[in-house]
């Protein structure tokens, strides 16, 4: 297939874009995922609530590696009035490690509403869809094209790649996104939406690539003003990423007389809110000196500071914490319980708290404090407790679309 020459641009930039024939390219479109469709155990439902789960699940990371988590909470919840009756401390435990738990928080309060309100069934149309806790515009339309087979446009993230290469949308993100959510209804089909929705996204996700897109085996690629062009990759146009800011803090890992360790449950709003944590201070933008860091520890121990560190990037900031163990016989620190090391799966622990556990408990299976004191190395009142030092765990940025 021979690339399309440069010919006069659709008239994007004046809102007056013309698209291919729908028919056309909802054909040649369906035709390609008829053989190239991604087998994916999400996508082998209709259930809204079996929907619902996979898009919240999926939200920051690929649909792809979700498959297994969504089937054990689909096995445990099968419909939105089993999760209303569940209690939020169950689920944010089946949630661990997923990451973002507000969004569980927001599934609960979503789950109570359908229960409660709509008698455990999901309203079909799209804007009542929006009016439910946590689902904004792409679940509602997801859903309603999906499950229901209604004429909505879904964009994720492949998508909006798909459209603006088609188009060549030279506005930079997220400006351009209403543009380009307005181009992808102009093209939606009235007959099987979901399905359109679902080719667009195995497209991009499989051929229409951030990186390196496979053209030529794109069944779009005579109406791809982006290919005309010879620069696909440079769409979307992104606008200059902000650098996230770096922050600091020390964990505390601390054990009493039995080896139980000491746990704390973040504030119910905020970051993790409500998830159990292993006790940290607030983070900021400076490291923490060792003194002060121990005058703000949850309790009186011997402590001594771990080497290396954990790292962990959420989506606005970069977290450096370095992990400070300690033994104590105080164990009346408020709203705290103890808990065996070998039990710790049994608390909604977020990743980042996980990530704390392993390297306290191999730092101190290595016998990391003993170490410290046999080579002589100290640390002054004025040492930055989050130094950098080897060994520091570090975590990869969550990716994006499906």
């Amino acid at each position: 297939r021979t690339r399309r020459p440069p010919g006069p641009r659709r008239p994007y930039a004046r809102h007056v874009a013309i698209p291919p024939s729908r028919r056309a390219f909802s054909r040649a479109l369906t035709r390609w995922h008829a053989t190239h469709r991604r087998d994916l155990v999400v996508r082998r439902t209709s259930d809204p609530w079996a929907i619902l789960v996979a898009e919240v699940m999926s939200q920051q990371t690929q649909i792809e590696r979700v498959g297994p988590a969504w089937e054990r909470f689909i096995a445990r919840w099968p419909d939105a009035t089993s999760l209303a009756n569940a209690g939020p401390q169950e689920l944010l435990r089946a949630w661990a490690g997923l990451g973002y738990y507000a969004r569980a928080r927001n599934l609960h309060a979503c789950a109570r509403v359908v229960s409660d309100v709509h008698g455990g069934v999901f309203p079909q149309a799209e804007e009542a869809l929006k009016r439910l806790p946590g689902i904004g515009d792409y679940t509602a339309a997801a859903i309603a094209a999906i499950a229901f087979a209604r004429p909505a446009a879904p964009v994720d993230g492949n998508i909006v790649r798909v459209i603006a290469r088609l188009f060549a949308v030279e506005a930079e993100m997220p400006r351009a996104r209403p543009a380009i959510e307005s181009l992808a209804r102009m093209l939606t089909p009235a007959a099987r939406p979901g399905d359109f929705a679902q080719a667009l996204m195995d497209l991009g996700a499989t051929i229409c690539k951030p990186r390196r897109p496979r053209c030529g085996a794109c069944p779009l690629q005579p109406d791809c003003d982006a290919d005309g062009l010879g620069h696909p990759e440079r769409f979307p146009v992104k606008a200059v990423k902000k650098p996230r800011p770096q922050l600091h803090g020390p964990a505390f890992w601390i054990a009493d007389g039995s080896g139980a360790i000491l746990l704390r449950r973040r504030p119910k709003d905020g970051l993790l809110g409500g998830m159990m944590e292993i006790p940290s201070t607030a983070w900021r933008t400076q490291r923490w000196p060792l003194t002060e860091a121990l005058g703000a520890a949850p309790v009186q121990a011997e402590w001594r500071p771990l080497p290396g560190g954990v790292s962990h990037s959420f989506t606005h900031f970069n977290l450096e914490l370095t992990v400070v163990a300690g033994t104590t016989f105080d164990t009346t620190a408020a709203g705290s319980i103890w808990c065996q090391a070998d039990q710790l799966d049994q608390h909604a622990l977020p990743t980042l708290m996980r990530k704390v556990a392993a390297h306290a408990c191999s730092s101190l299976a290595a016998g990391s404090g003993e170490n410290l004191t046999k080579a002589g190395k100290t640390f002054r009142a004025s040492d930055p407790i989050d130094r950098k030092l080897p060994g520091s765990r570090r975590a990869r940025p969550a990716g994006t679309g499906h």
